[in-house]
């Protein structure tokens, strides 16, 4: 066994956050409208279309296929936001598949809210960005939550995860 955690290891870390918090949002609709200012978002719902617009805009760059324009993505219902979460995994998971794919190879964003130094990264810096991206907001997304008086009961730290062993 390597000492080394994978990339296909983080991403099932991350279907088992994305996948606490779709429940948890569904059996708890009330905290979608949770006021929330990470991200120049207002609440919790647009903060989720953040998270998982981002993940599939990241993987859609990696695989080369058109990207979601930003204002395309949804605003909501739940489901159509965790569609972007299902439509991005796979995506990652045919790409990490591919013995043939360089992940030595950068990609450069033409955009402005990005460095100079930081706008060109190897596709393995994106897509662990992408993975990190992902699960920073879940912890932030579990402080807010409790601080509103509803403890989310969420284990998303890595010791946690049954991505890893």
């Amino acid at each position: 066994m390597t000492a080394a955690i994978t990339l296909e290891e983080l991403l099932d870390w991350n279907d088992e956050s994305s996948t606490f918090w779709k429940g948890l949002l569904e059996d708890n609709p009330t905290l979608l409208q949770l006021p929330c200012d990470i991200g120049s978002v207002a609440n919790v719902q647009q903060f989720i279309r953040h998270i998982w617009g981002a993940e599939l805009r990241w993987a859609q760059r990696l695989a080369g296929v058109p990207e979601t324009p930003r204002d395309a993505v949804p605003a909501g219902p739940l489901d159509a936001l965790f569609d972007l979460h299902l439509l991005a995994g796979p995506l990652f998971r045919e790409l990490l598949a591919n013995p043939a794919y360089d992940w030595d190879a950068t990609y450069t964003l033409d955009v402005s809210w990005l460095p100079p130094h930081a706008r060109t990264s190897t596709h393995r810096k994106i897509l662990a960005h992408a993975l990190f991206h992902s699960q920073r907001h879940w912890a932030q997304l579990a402080t807010l939550v409790r601080a509103a008086g509803f403890p989310s009961g969420f284990n998303g730290d890595l010791l946690f995860s049954s991505a890893l062993r």
